[in-house]
């Protein structure tokens, strides 16, 4: 072979592969940038991510923390409308109270009573309970209720019923009570309450909202 020949086919040889290298170089530069760009990618949209969720956590801890304080004012607004309305209740039962107190004495009233614990009962043996202070009005009105118990039995059915009151000298009701009777029978097993300070309790429990409605609109 020539010499020149050989020459020029080393120099190809040499060219071919300086090329070949060149472009593997290129080839894995651009890969490298590629996977460089592919990393970065997954990087940033991680801390986007992470960025989102803690945005989400602090607007849901936000939107918490303000339910729980219209939560609290709400029902700090609730307590205290509901503190002025059991006091203007109290207010209102010790008001009516004293104006009731001396109904407690009038005899017409404690013999409506009695009579009213007698038709509840409708039983023959009936004791009473009264306060000691009320003691001689309330042995006054014993025979007239019996009478209006009787009479009202009459009236109403046509039957003829008696019944006999005695009063208990042995527990006597408290003399902070306002008045009024407590009747029993068969050894207290049957109890009717008709004092005035259940009577009035009743009275204003039933018209709380009449009440709320007037104090409170």
């Amino acid at each position: 072979m020539d010499p020149n020949e050989a020459a020029n086919q080393i120099e190809q040889m040499r060219n071919f592969i300086l090329n070949e290298a060149k472009d593997k170089a290129e080839e894995t530069d651009l890969k490298s940038k590629e996977e460089f760009q592919i990393e970065k990618f997954k990087i940033v949209d991680r801390e986007k991510q992470k960025i989102r969720a803690d945005f989400v956590r602090k607007i849901k801890q936000l939107e918490t923390k303000q339910a729980i304080d219209r939560s609290t004012a709400i029902n700090a607004s609730r307590l205290k409308r509901i503190m002025r309305q059991s006091e203007a209740a109290d207010e209102i039962f010790t008001l009516t109270k004293e104006t009731l107190r001396p109904k407690s004495c009038d005899k017409q009233f404690v013999e409506r009573i009695l009579a009213q614990g007698l038709l509840a009962l409708l039983e023959e043996q009936v004791v009473v309970r009264c306060k000691e202070a009320d003691l001689q009005l309330v042995e006054s009105c014993l025979a007239p209720a019996c009478k209006l118990y009787a009479d009202t039995i009459l009236d109403q059915t046509g039957a003829s019923k008696t019944c006999t009151l005695s009063i208990d000298k042995n527990r006597f009701l408290s003399k902070d009570t306002l008045g009024g009777v407590v009747l029993s029978c068969h050894n207290d097993r049957i109890v009717i309450d008709n004092t005035v300070d259940l009577r009035l309790k009743l009275i204003l429990e039933q018209d709380k909202p009449a009440i709320k409605k007037l104090l409170f609109p």
